[in-house]
């Protein structure tokens, strides 16, 4: 499966900030990235449950920030992707796809059928999904467009609806798609069967897929193909031309094909499956304990029911609350009734626009070597929580307007210093003075963590001249 000689190829969109699920998730570390529902983030989930299909490696799409923690986490489930295209700005999921099917086609060995899939779903049920895609499979080898409809439990009001039609070999034709009705329409949808919430995951072949763009949206196409015309290869990523690609509108698979096409199929799907998309859907998502509570990490509820709670750093206790959401994470605390979390991208688009950076990024900063966790700041200070991992390196750099002294917590540091290169042990330290060339490497087995001690007069992140890069960044970051 799937036969006719054309290859399954899985095509992973990761590419939202998820601004429902702040503080968890920020624009440069979102949800998708994140462990929500078990041991494993949402994308390592999205591609381990492949398991069990005749699949290729997966082709992943991703915002370029995200490059980094993208490959190392499906490196870290030893599942590396075939290809990571690099969305120099994001353009919605028809180009997106787009540029997946020509990345397909490019790399293979001839046409393929693509199994797109949103990168932050949860589904349950494994043995159901599978049994969807081989269903899929058979109409999209006979030149369907399918999409996979989610079957109701429940009026939602928060999804599309796909109506179906006809019956096919494989699957339905698709009578129509609903815009998120009111709640009275979806309790009459969901009386009257034969309605689907709209998943957002596809299969098709990439020729075919390429065809219909052409013909329904011929501007994206134009626009796709000319970036991806000069692509090139950049250690595990695909780049772009920015510019081309920038030059896209910005346009969903539904607008811009689906809902124009002849030849769209829905194929029902029940197999537990959530988009994720808020507080009040993860909740739904998790195991509760007896009083409806979903509680993470070091909390204490005292006659609290149906609630989320969630703590990163420190104690979170709760007294009497009914239908709330509180989130802590170390830089940030929500607290919301669940009936409210809708409103949390509000929220959001006001601390940017404030010009706060809370939207944008943890206190702990992920880099391709590791992190970095600023633990305190003040006058002419700052104190930082280094991990570097195994073979991780930073980049050789120096700084005009600070210094740095560098204490050793556990692991084995290889450290540049001017012309010096040696290493430092646990509880062992150097410092680095102000134009001094310098760097940090990991060449041990367990991560490396080092206490930073900044000093200086000014000491942003943009004090930093590069002279090399083993990940080939560009900008301020180390």
């Amino acid at each position: 499966m799937p036969g006719d000689g054309m290859q399954l190829t899985p095509v992973v969109l990761s590419g939202g900030a998820g601004t429902r699920l702040w503080p968890l998730s920020r624009e440069l570390y979102p949800k998708q990235l994140l462990p929500l529902v078990g041991a494993h983030t949402m994308l390592q989930d999205t591609v381990r449950r492949l398991s069990g299909l005749d699949v290729t490696a997966p082709i992943v799409v991703c915002n370029e920030a995200h490059r980094f923690m993208v490959a190392e986490q499906l490196r870290s489930i030893d599942a590396p992707a075939r290809s990571i295209v690099l969305e120099p700005v994001g353009r919605n999921t028809a180009p997106a796809i787009a540029m997946a099917a020509l990345a397909a086609i490019s790399s293979g060995s001839g046409d393929e059928l693509l199994l797109v899939l949103p990168a932050d779903h949860v589904i349950r049920d494994l043995s159901a999904f599978h049994t969807a895609v081989r269903v899929a499979a058979v109409a999209a080898r006979a030149g369907q467009l399918v999409t996979f409809g989610v079957v109701p439990h429940a009026p939602e009001t928060g999804y599309g609806y796909i109506q179906r039609g006809a019956a096919l070999a494989a699957g339905w034709r698709i009578a129509g798609f609903v815009e998120k009705p009111e709640r009275a329409v979806a309790e009459q949808f969901l009386a009257a069967g034969g309605y689907y919430w709209n998943s957002g995951m596809f299969m098709f072949s990439a020729r075919r897929y390429l065809d219909e763009l052409r013909r329904q949206a011929p501007d994206i196409a134009t626009a796709c193909e000319l970036a991806f015309a000069t692509a090139r290869r950049d250690l595990d990523f695909t780049r772009v031309d920015a510019a081309a690609f920038s030059a896209c509108r910005s346009e969903s698979i539904d607008y811009a094909v689906m809902e124009k096409t002849s030849d769209a199929v829905v194929v029902p799907l029940d197999a537990g499956w959530s988009d994720v998309g808020s507080w009040s859907s993860l909740q739904a998502a998790s195991a509760a304990d007896a009083d409806g509570n979903v509680v993470r990490g070091d909390v204490l509820a005292e006659d609290t029911r149906n609630s989320f709670l969630y703590a990163e750093s420190r104690l979170v206790a709760v007294v009497g609350l009914r239908d709330h959401v509180v989130v802590e994470t170390k830089d940030a605390v929500l607290v919301a009734p669940r009936d409210r979390v809708q409103d949390v991208k509000s929220l959001v688009a006001r601390i940017k626009e404030s010009g706060r950076s809370e939207h944008l990024l943890h206190r702990e900063v992920f880099r391709p070597w590791g992190s970095y966790d600023s633990l305190d700041s003040g006058e002419r200070f700052q104190v930082k929580r280094l991990t570097v991992r195994p073979g991780g390196v930073l980049s050789l750099q120096l700084h005009h307007h600070r210094a740095e002294h560098w204490v050793v917590v556990s692991g084995t540091a290889r450290i540049t210093r001017g012309e010096e290169v040696f290493l430092l042990e646990e509880n062992q330290s150097t410092y680095i003075p102000i134009g001094v060339r310098h760097r940090i490497e990991n060449p041990g087995k367990v991560p490396l963590h080092i206490i930073e001690v900044q000093s200086g007069g000014y000491l942003g992140e943009d004090d930093i001249v590069r002279f090399e890069d083993q990940y080939g960044r560009e900008g301020s970051s180390k």
